[in-house]
Order: C-alpha cells, then structure tokens, then sequence
C-alpha cells in the first residue's frame, strides 16, 4: 500500500480517537482504515497502537512515528501549497513601514513602478523613523537602516546606506573648501541635533575611519531642514547621499572631501517568518531587492 496513504490514515486514526471515525473521515471503511495500520506495523515489525475495545493508546514507537508523520505531511502540504502559491498572481493590500528620507526619494517611485507592473496589488506605506512592532501594529513588510537586532524578524539585505559631505558652491568660496578632515573644525558644520556627540563627526575614506572635531551655529532634528539650510549657504552637511543628490546633480551643492562620508550602514527589508509568504510579499522584497541590489 503506498507509504503516504498509510501515514495520512495514521494521523487520522490518532487525531480522531478510532478506526470508525477516521474511516468515515477519509471516506474508507473501518476494514481499510484498519489495513492501512497494519500495512506500517509490518513494514516497521512494531506495533503502533495498543487496541483494545473502547479505545486504542499509542505505543512508544507509535507516539515518535505520529510526531514524524505530522511533520511529512505538514511539509508536502506546504510543498503543494508553495508550488501553487507561485502561480498566484499578486493581489491584496500590502501595508509596509519605511524611513522618512529614503522612503521618500527612493522607495515610493520604486513602488509606484512597482504598482504599475502589478495592477492587483496596493500598498500603504507609512514613513516614520520610529521602530514599528511589525506583528502588533499590522505591517508584513519594513525596510529598516542599520544593525539588524530583532532575530524575530527575516532580513533580507539590500544596497548600503551612505552619508556624504557637501555645501553651496558660494559657501566654499566664501571660506574656502576643506582638503582633509581636519579642516572641518575650521568651518560651520551643521547637523541633526539628535545627533551624539554632536561636535564630533566620525567618517571613512582612504586613511580609514577617524573621528573629527566640529564645531556649528545651526542644528535641526530633521535632514530636509538641513539640507535647506545648506542651499542657503549655511555651512557643510553630512547627509545621505539620497537625500542630496539631485543638488549634486544640478551642482546646487558640491560634494566636500570626495572619499570621505560615514561608515555604510546596512540597509535590510524585514518582515515576519512565515513558511509560506503570499505571492504578493515575496514579489514586493524580490523587486526592491532587484531595485536596489546589495554590493557583492
């Protein structure tokens, strides 16, 4: 008799208490279901279950075998469902989190490319730089930027972050343009007052990473008010490379110390384990991985 046919009648007979039960169950006879036992202990040379006239109690064997074949089954089930999971298409609402400045020149026009590929699919995206609880607060997908801590979470990497140095033109002109790190303590540097010290700023380049003093009249909590300021020829910002460069670009604003910036900081989305993430998740992680791909 085939060995799954076996297994499932098994799992039924214990799941359901009796022969009868899981023979009505599986649409079989109580003889058949019977067969089915009898086909493992032969083939085992064990029993599986004590029987008696009111009911039946697994053995030891009987008990490490059911565990086992719980465990076969869930996976051929999951096997099937996967397979067809990956003829799906892509539908649903997908709620997602991510921070305010990538999230906002980066990601949306990504996922607006994305939304124009998958016309079943939507998405509602909350930019915050606050650590959501993803599970409590109902999110299946957060693109996160630094050290991944919760081991809770899938993460799937993705291109590094970064932070360069820049000012106006007029600025640099007006008091001259860095030629290493350490003339930085010679101009007005201006950063996020959240930032730690913030007289000292700690970057990386061709001589490795340092730490330089800094000294600025001018500090926001947010890197847009920042890179404002800059373009009003307020002094050198250390800022991410996302943020400011269409100003590069259009030379509004002139990268400082070429080479230099701070230490990448990984980038990850993360989302919930799950054994069988929907078509519509893992199509949204694959684009965006494929959109901004981690360095090898």
């Amino acid at each position: 008799m085939d060995k799954l046919a076996n297994m499932a009648m098994f799992v039924r007979v214990v799941d359901t208490g009796s022969f009868a039960a899981a023979a009505t169950e599986a649409g079989v006879s109580a003889t058949m279901a019977g067969k089915h036992i009898r086909s493992i202990e032969q083939r085992l040379g064990a029993r599986l279950l004590h029987r008696t006239t009111r009911r039946q109690q697994l053995t030891e064997v009987g008990r490490l075998y059911y565990e086992r074949c719980k465990q076969v089954l869930a996976d051929i089930e999951l096997a099937e469902a996967s397979a067809s999971e990956l003829q799906a298409t892509p539908r649903g609402v997908l709620r997602m989190t991510a921070p305010l400045t990538f999230g906002s020149r980066r990601l949306v026009p990504a996922l607006t490319e994305y939304l124009d590929q998958h016309p079943e699919v939507s998405i509602e995206l909350s930019l915050d730089n606050r650590v959501y609880d993803m599970v409590n607060e109902g999110f299946e997908l957060a693109l996160r930027i630094g050290d991944v801590t919760d081991d809770t979470l899938v993460a799937r990497p993705m291109q590094p972050f970064r932070m360069l140095l820049a000012a106006t033109p007029t600025y640099l002109a007006r008091y001259g343009t860095p030629k290493t790190p350490a003339d930085l303590s010679t101009h007005n540097c201006i950063s996020l007052s959240s930032w730690s010290p913030r007289d000292r700023w700690r970057l990386i380049g061709p001589k490795g990473e340092i730490e330089v003093p800094v000294k600025g009249r001018f500090a926001a909590n947010n890197g847009e008010a920042l890179r404002v300021a800059a373009l009003a020829h307020g002094g050198i910002i250390l800022q991410p490379e996302v943020l400011l460069g269409e100003d590069l670009e259009a030379s509004r604003l002139v990268n400082v110390l070429p080479g230099w910036g701070s230490r990448p900081m990984p980038m990850n989305l993360l989302y919930p384990p799950d054994r069988r993430p929907t078509a519509k998740l893992r199509s949204v992680i694959d684009f965006l991985v494929a959109q901004f791909p981690p360095e090898t």
